[in-house]
This record gives C-alpha cells, structure tokens and sequence, in this order.
C-alpha cells in the first residue's frame, strides 16, 4: 500500500540545478546503520541491469560522517564518496539511521537541506525517515516509517503527518518507507516513476520480488506501547484499556481512570502516542477481533462480543473500513492461506498451533504501524488498509491474498 500525495505531481515538477542530474542516485550512510536496509538502494540503484531492460542509474556511495562505518552486524565499510557528492545526485536516499533517539550529524542535515532546494528528490527508507525530519523536510508533510517508531516520529515531530499503516508515502520531491522490505517497494516505486512499469516490472523478476506488493504494515502490529510512554502514569490506563478489550468502555472511561478531564486526556494521550485515543481504542479492538478471527472458531456474533462491540454490526462496520473485509471472508482468506498440512489437521479435528498473536515484524533493527487521508495523524497502533484490486504477476499467479490489502497504486 502506498500514499500518493495529491501535491507530488507539483513537487516532482520541480528542477533540478544545473549542476544535478537525474540519473545520479547518492545513497547516504551512517555509521550504526543495518546492514540490510543500507543495501538494498544499493542493489535497486548501483548494479548495471540495462540487459533486462532496467535503465542504468549512476550510484554515489557517500559517508554522512567521518569512518569507517560499522554496520549493526559490526562490519566495517569505507564510503567511496563524502557528503560532497550528494551535490550531483538528482535523487538522495537515506536508507536508515542508527538511533530514533540521537540527532543526525548537522553537516548532513545542511546537504540534505541544500539538496532539496536544488530540486533534489530526498528519499528516507525506515528510520532514514528520522533524518529527513530531522533536517526538516517532513514539516507539514505525510511521511510513514518502521510501524513500531512511529509513534516516537509522531511526538518528536509534531508537525510531520505520520501515517504508520502505509508501506511508502509518495509526497513528489520528499518520499518515505516503512522499515526493510518496504525499502524495495519504495525503490522499484521510484524506477516505475522515473521509467515507466516495464522497467519495474523486469527488476522486479531480477530481484524476485513482487513489482507491486499490496497491503500495508497492519499484518505486522502487535499491541505494544511506544518505549517512551512506560514510565508515565498514563501507560498503566492503556495497559488497562489492553487487557479489557473484551468488556465495553469508551475514552470517558479511560479519562475517568487517569483522574483527568476527557479534553486533558486526549491531549495527553495523544501527546504522548501521536495518536485521537478514540481511534486507538477502535484499531485495538479491531485488532482483537482479528486475532480471535485467526485463532478460533467463534461465531462473527461471537466475536463482536468478545471483543467490546455492542453488536455484530459494529464490528462488521469498523472492520470493513480498517480492514476492507468482512469478518467472514477475512477468516475464510486467512484460513485459505494457512498451510495445507495445518487444514488437514484441523478437518480431522485435531488441535493445530497457531500463533497467539499477528506475524511478527519482519526486521525491529529496520526501522523494525485511520481510513486515507493526506493529513493523518500516527496511531498507537494504526489501523488495516482497504480492499485490494488483486494485481498480481504471473509468477504469483495461485498465491492466496487476504482481504483488505490494498495496491500500491
């Protein structure tokens, strides 16, 4: 799932300086930062795949600071260029940044700045969203990163409209990716941008990867807070609100709890999170709808009851429009995913292991999450895409899609 800003069409319009050219691509690295994400601008950008029909771009490898880098895994590496070259790059990436915590060295900060006003387009994967605003270039702008830093990039950065749910945003001259993998959506969305959906589409084959993955980082949530909310007095009433989603309460409830008004308490709350406490509480019993969904074999009325709802029709509404489903084809699509042996066991009614919560986050170091609008404020946990329009290569032909996923287009 992606974002597209409906101001990128007058971002990307803008020119680059004479001194820039299009086609260069600087990849900007920091010492701390994953191995992984560092490398995937370099594979998409830096290896000659013109024999597959992919346009060449020229790669500048440069150093956000003195080195040698070290990478997560402790690995050295010595970055051919300085923050020099990133005056020629058309494009700058910033594929990740060592700490959500530490501010970005201020020489990089100023190049990247100097770039944009050149007419550069600046690309943050993961946390490289945190440089970006940082620098920023994210004020006033949609902008998206790892699900589980998302609600830190919503407080630290008040005036960046974080949207956690989204694989990529697309705002024109100023893009962002949640945390690895969505690192090669955003990319092969930038070779589509600049050379149309063949040349995506046959680096896609070369990468073995999905040209576009439907979706967003909903199927990756968990129900964990954000680190920094531990220690305040307001994360014992969430704590609370987490492990009573079965009973029926709403925010007075929860204001009630913390002793505040409901106006204090929502500031509170979403000061502390980035999140309306209305729209986390929804998502969270949404998502304890589809986790009982996944797990179990209680009735949809069943279900709305156990998880808060008044009535099955509340369910099915909310569910819908965060998840783009129906409660009863969302289970029949997970279910229809699951693997065969594990149908097999369950037909002949036998117990079968299943996960007592969502699929795990595909990397923490990595970055590693409310319906689509350009200004939407980071939930606590955020909510589930619309429904999908079923793209799919021919190489994916047969693969089983849940519900709910929507294209990147």
């Amino acid at each position: 799932m992606s974002h597209d800003s409906a101001a990128a069409p007058e971002a990307a319009a803008r020119k680059l300086s004479g001194r820039r050219r299009k086609e260069i691509v600087a990849v900007l690295l920091f010492s701390g930062g994953p191995i992984f994400e560092s490398s995937i601008p370099l594979s998409v950008f830096g290896i000659d795949r013109q024999d597959a029909g992919v346009p060449r771009y020229r790669l500048l490898v440069s150093a956000g600071e003195e080195g040698p880098l070290r990478t997560t895994g402790g690995l050295e590496l010595t970055a051919p260029h300085g923050l020099e070259a990133i005056s020629r790059a058309g494009t700058v990436v910033v594929p990740a940044w060592r700490s959500i915590t530490s501010p970005p060295p201020e020489e990089a900060l100023d190049a990247l700045r100097r770039a944009h006003e050149e007419g550069a387009r600046i690309v943050g994967l993961c946390t490289g969203a945190f440089v970006l605003a940082a620098a920023g270039l994210l004020d006033g702008r949609p902008a998206t990163t790892h699900w589980m830093y998302a609600p830190t990039l919503a407080k630290r950065y008040p005036s960046v409209h974080v949207d956690p749910r989204e694989l990529f945003v697309d705002d024109g001259d100023v893009l962002t990716s949640a945390g690895t993998a969505a690192g090669i959506d955003l990319c092969l969305h930038i070779v589509r941008t600049d050379h149309g959906n063949e040349a995506a589409g046959a680096l896609a084959r070369r990468l073995v990867v999905p040209p576009r993955r439907s979706g967003g980082q909903e199927r990756y949530l968990d129900r964990s807070l954000p680190e920094e909310i531990g220690a305040d007095p307001l994360a014992e009433v969430v704590a609370w609100a987490l492990e009573h989603l079965h009973e029926q309460f709403d925010v007075e409830t929860l204001a009630a709890r913390a002793y505040m008004s409901r106006r204090t308490f929502d500031r509170r709350f979403r000061s502390l999170t980035g999140s309306a406490p209305l729209q986390w509480l929804i998502t969270q019993h949404v998502l304890q709808a589809q986790r009982l969904l996944e797990t179990s074999d209680y009735s949809v009325d069943e279900v709305a009851g156990r998880c808060g709802f008044r009535s099955p029709v509340a369910l099915r509404g909310h569910f819908r429009r965060q998840l783009g489903s129906s409660p009863a084809a969302y289970r029949a699509a997970y279910r229809a995913r699951r693997p065969q042996g594990e149908r097999q066991l369950e037909s002949e009614g036998q117990p079968v292991p299943v996960p007592a919560g969502p699929p795990p986050a595909l990397h923490p170091e990595g970055g590693p999450v409310p319906p689509q609008t350009r200004r939407a404020p980071a939930a606590l946990a955020a909510s589930a895409s619309g429904a999908g329009d079923g793209v799919r290569e021919a190489y994916l032909a047969g693969r089983a899609s849940l519900p709910g996923q929507r294209s990147a287009t």
